[in-house]
């Protein structure tokens, strides 16, 4: 599997909660700053920073789901809430929140990351669900996922400028940890007496989305994207629950299960291979899904992605290629593809949030 670079441009390290005995002494100390530097100082060193408190979503969704009765296709959140942390503030004031979540039914714990448009929390969406896009990291993808702890990679904000710009929908983006540790990479599935990193991702992550944010009900509502490593597990979901999920956009990405720890076991494999699964799609006749592969001009992985297009992209297997110029093996570069097609072609498959036309 191939690993993403590190060294994109943008922050990878996760905001982390001062300690409020620490923060005070901070501030106080900082006071001299604040004067000296005409009160610009103290932010400048971060002494104000909300970075590390906690962080709720979703002011008006409670407020709506008692006042009325909902359209069928939406779900409201399901609860228990997670308890957030923020640890990223973007621009349009719009925030990154962070939780540990331990699944119920994989058994693993790992951290995960959330955003939510600035739509989500408009008083005339406040009864419509938004699309959700569970988005896997390359690399290790584990202790972190860099698209939650890396805005500077422009993720965020190639959805929200999308939106506004009504080539994509406003996604929630669900960004949560991928592999079980920093050693191995797991394939994204429940490999023989390893983590069940697979049912992590198909089962635990989508219940927590349910149980924390307004959503649909159908898959119309449910896609992946990933790069890497991550975009193998995307586009692998996709294929192997047709059901659940509707659509992905895989970048830099292999295109069959390469893990070591399978150690040989070709029933297993075969169980998680896109190859294997687009092949019983096909046979099976649908549902119909839709799989956006990105491949940059500066690396590898054209050829096998055009060779699986060629050979599974027909019946209910969808397929298509935006090719990046200059792009290279890196988050930033997938982003670039993202503003320049990706989006906009997922989102013509995916449900989109309903204004109320009543709210004011």
């Amino acid at each position: 599997m191939q690993h993403d670079q590190q060294g994109d441009g943008s922050p990878m390290t996760e905001g982390g909660r001062r300690p409020h005995r620490l923060r005070m002494i901070l501030i106080s100390g900082g006071l001299a700053l604040t004067l000296a530097g005409g009160g610009t100082a103290a932010y400048k060193f971060g002494l104000f920073s909300d970075i590390g408190d906690p962080v709720s979503f979703g002011k008006v969704q409670e407020k709506a789901g008692a006042a009325a009765e909902l359209p069928p296709e939406v779900q409201m959140p399901t609860g228990p809430k997670a308890s957030f942390i923020r640890t990223s503030r973007l621009p349009d004031g719009t925030q990154i929140g962070r939780t540990t979540l331990t699944g119920k039914k994989s058994g693993f714990t790992g951290d995960v990351w959330v955003w939510v448009p600035k739509e989500y929390d408009d008083p005339k969406y406040a009864k419509s669900g938004f699309p959700v896009l569970i988005s896997l990291p390359g690399g290790r993808g584990y202790p972190t996922n860099y698209w939650g702890t890396g805005p500077g990679l422009g993720l965020q904000k190639a959805v929200s400028d999308g939106a506004k710009a009504g080539t994509s929908l406003p996604f929630i983006l669900i960004m949560p940890v991928h592999n079980a540790d920093t050693k191995h990479h797991f394939d994204a599935s429940d490999i023989p007496g390893q983590p069940k990193m697979g049912t992590w991702m198909v089962e635990d992550i989508p219940d927590f989305t349910k149980a924390n944010f307004r959503t649909f009900t159908s898959r119309d509502g449910w896609a992946f994207m990933g790069s890497s490593a991550g975009g193998f597990g995307a586009f692998k979901h996709v294929l192997k629950h047709p059901d659940r999920f509707k659509a992905a956009i895989a970048s830099g990405v292999d295109i069959v299960p390469d893990s070591p720890l399978w150690q040989g076991n070709t029933q297993a494999m075969d169980a998680d291979n896109p190859e294997k699964l687009a092949a019983k799609l096909i046979a099976a006749g649908g549902p119909d899904v839709y799989v956006n592969f990105q491949i940059g001009t500066a690396e590898s992985g054209r050829d096998k992605a055009e060779k699986f297009m060629n050979d599974f992209g027909k019946g209910p297997v969808h397929t298509s290629l935006q090719v990046i110029q200059d792009g290279e093996h890196n988050g930033k570069s997938y982003v670039r593809g993202m503003r320049e097609g990706s989006l906009e072609w997922i989102s013509k498959v995916m449900k989109a949030p309903t204004p109320d036309p009543g709210a004011r």
